[in-house]
């Protein structure tokens, strides 16, 4: 039996396709995907990431738990309702999950994890939990639902429909929330364009998408999801980083922090940790499609070998050509060209610096 979010009877109504998506019963798109990619960069669309777990901790000294729990440092959330990127990693470095943290006050901080790793994450963050500070409540939110408005008026037309929001949110900066009635309002988003993450309760989630849909916020799928995440350059759990892959070689440097004296799980294993690999953007030079795993052979690769392989790759409706982000050997530089093995094949691509797109403008 599939998991359903509280919207899938709406996702029904408005003739999406279904599809399983790690379990959970999920709209690949509402009829073309294509048109969905370019609403949201044109104009605004909406996405249910109810599948998606928000988990609250309170008590007594959550910061100091974060700070041991993942590898980017909380003490950087020092205003109400900031946010922050980072991974929780094993002892070994490798990436259990990326999430965001919101810090709402010191004895509550809230999580967004992936849905697809939220039973994992749930136990290790227990076990941890138990072991470091047991006086923490760990509380998994499944009676809240979760929706992504995104694109250039994505915010305008949410002010439309939440009386009062403009007055609270209109200032927000990028990676912070703030609290409006029973929504929780964030400006973050997995797209490369503006727009809110909004967390309301699950039995107002049919009527808040309905409102949005008539002041033309469009409903948009899982396809355009991933076209408009791989465009922005945004890592996707299970194919471009998983527990087999440390942040270091996986583009997420920057959401971890080794210069403070901070221990956290996994840190030793990323000081150790080898710099033979980098994760790049491709842009596909020869006609074809960029895949996940391909091989890719660079000039720094044995004989002819492959030495890289395609995490992800798909067709850009924006920049009408195919990209993908690989990792490969640390030696290649930004502008090299390299051959990416597509049916026995190779295609020419050229190396460059994600992301590809960004605010509906193209960057390579």
């Amino acid at each position: 039996m599939l998991k359903m979010t509280p919207l899938n009877q709406a996702h029904r109504d408005m003739n999406a396709k279904m599809v399983d998506f790690g379990g959970w019963d999920m709209p690949l798109h509402y009829g073309s995907q294509l048109d969905e990619h370019h609403k949201v960069r044109r104009d605004a669309g909406m996405f249910d990431v109810s599948h998606m777990l928000v988990v609250d901790i309170e008590g007594s000294d959550v910061r100091h738990f974060l700070k041991r729990l993942v590898a980017n440092n909380v003490d950087k959330l020092t205003l109400p309702g900031k946010a922050l990127y980072t991974c929780m990693l094993t002892p070994q470095g490798g990436i259990i999950d990326d999430l965001i943290i919101y810090f709402l006050t010191e004895s509550w901080f809230r999580l967004v994890v992936n849905a697809g790793t939220s039973d994992k994450d749930i136990a290790w963050i227990t076990q941890q939990r138990d072991n470091l500070a047991p006086q923490l409540q760990v509380k998994p939110r499944r009676d809240l639902a979760m929706i992504a408005v995104q694109g250039p008026n994505a915010r305008a037309k949410v002010w439309q429909v939440i009386p009062g929001a403009q007055a609270v949110t209109e200032n927000l900066k990028q990676f912070q929330s703030a609290i409006v009635e029973n929504y929780f309002i964030a400006r973050t988003g997995y797209t490369g364009e503006d727009g809110f993450e909004i967390i309301l309760p699950a039995q107002d989630a049919v009527d808040f998408w309905k409102k949005l849909y008539a002041v033309g916020v469009a409903p948009a799928g899982l396809g355009a999801r991933d076209t408009l995440r791989l465009e922005a350059g945004m890592n996707l759990y299970g194919q471009d980083m998983n527990e087999t892959t440390h942040p270091l070689e996986s583009g997420l440097t920057w959401t971890v922090d080794l210069k403070s004296e901070r221990d956290f799980i996994g840190k030793q294993a990323l000081l150790d940790a080898p710099n033979d690999r980098q994760l790049v953007g491709l842009l596909l030079l020869d006609k074809g499609v960029l895949r996940s795993h391909q091989p890719v052979i660079t000039q720094h690769d044995i004989a002819g070998s492959a030495g890289g392989e395609i995490t992800s790759g798909g067709f850009s409706p924006t920049l009408n050509q195919s990209i993908a982000l690989a990792r490969i050997p640390s030696q290649t530089a930004i502008g090299e060209t390299v051959q990416v093995v597509v049916r026995d094949k190779q295609l020419a691509a050229r190396v460059v610096k994600y992301p590809f797109v960004r605010n509906g403008q193209a960057l390579v």
